[in-house]
């Protein structure tokens, strides 16, 4: 070979290896996810109550995670910028299918939704129904005895033919019965009624059960009624900020008094607001769309909560940190109840 061709052909593997290096470095998925600061939106274009027009100045704003599956590229960039993290695919999946993780996601946002009119009609003396559908299945575990049958997504609403108005009611009526004995349990798939009978399974050291994680599934009754849109928002974090909106909405008060209010935090069906993730990223975003006050779940900081929490820090403690140095003039104030953030902006 001639030492001209040579040159060629060097240039050619040469031209080859680049391009093949620049398709993985951009393009090549990796299995990892990369969490950074996404949006906060105004929610009076979540919420829909007839006859209750949100007309007050201000905003009460929604925030929310930016999730990507890592690329090489996007690896190195997360690793430069503050405020974005690196977090494997188990770790923010739980080791679910992504059609599966979305579903949860969804129904957690529904959950959130559903809690959020309950307490703000609650605390405003209005009228609210549940209807308790059953169980709703978030996770079925390996061991149960039920997994390939029963679906993530599916709700139970018997065991042995009993009908039970919480999770808990379920949970206590089958750690009273013996591993290995069958169950019988009815559940809904696709909106079809289907039953399946199956032996327990042991889930501690003394106790049976079906293996699965559950939480309850419930359907909520207002008049006049509250119609929510969350988009692409999955998740329960936003209970807290949609119990505020509907809230100020149903009532007719003006909590807001012209300023943009954000936070975050889950909502319970007596008022308790529970910490999130990603509160760090969620204090930058609310700071970018201009919000002065954010709200962020306060928890007693003890050595054994510290020890499980992201960055050993509680919600508010991170909040406040991120804050004093990424959102300068941001309030941020902690609650523990649904209450707690309704007097603060009553008394502020």
């Amino acid at each position: 070979m001639k030492n001209e061709d040579k040159k060629i052909l060097r240039r050619v593997l040469s031209v080859a290896f680049l391009v093949v290096f620049l398709g993985w470095f951009f393009f090549w998925p990796l299995n990892q996810y990369i969490e950074s600061p996404g949006t906060a939106d105004d929610l009076r274009s979540y919420v829909t109550i007839k006859g209750h027009p949100d007309k007050q100045k201000g905003s009460f704003m929604i925030t929310s995670v930016y999730l990507q599956q890592a690329r090489p590229v996007t690896y190195v960039w997360a690793k430069l910028t503050p405020n974005t993290s690196i977090e494997s695919a188990s770790e923010v999946t739980g080791g679910q299918s992504g059609k599966t993780f979305d579903r949860v996601q969804n129904f957690y946002m529904q959950s959130a939704i559903n809690q959020a009119i309950t307490v703000a009609f609650k605390a405003a003396h209005r009228t609210v129904k549940t209807d308790y559908l059953g169980i709703y299945v978030l996770q079925v575990q390996n061991n149960s005895k039920f997994k390939g049958i029963i679906k993530v997504g599916d709700t139970i609403t018997k065991v042995n033919g009993h009908h039970f108005n919480t999770a808990q009611g379920y949970q206590k009526y089958i750690g009273k019965q013996k591993v290995g004995s069958p169950l019988t349990v009815t559940y809904i798939h696709n909106g079809k009624q289907k039953t399946v009978t199956k032996p327990l399974v042991k889930i501690t050291s003394s106790r049976a059960g079906i293996g699965i994680i559950l939480t309850d599934n419930t359907k909520v009754h207002t008049n006049p009624t509250v119609k929510v849109n969350p988009g692409q928002l999955g998740g329960p974090s936003g209970g807290l900020m949609f119990a505020l909106q509907i809230y100020q909405q149903i009532t007719g008060q003006d909590l807001r008094h012209g300023k943009k209010i954000a936070g975050t935090g889950t909502i319970s069906a007596d008022g308790t607001v529970g910490e999130i993730g990603g509160i760090d990223k969620k204090v930058v975003a609310a700071h970018r769309a201009g919000a002065k006050i954010f709200f962020a779940p306060y928890v007693k900081p003890t050595k054994q909560l510290l020890k499980y929490e992201e960055g050993h820090q509680t919600n508010y403690q991170m909040a406040k940190a991120t804050a004093k140095k990424y959102a300068p003039g941001m309030k941020v104030v902690p609650v523990k109840t649904f209450k707690d953030a309704v007097k603060y902006l009553q008394t502020h």
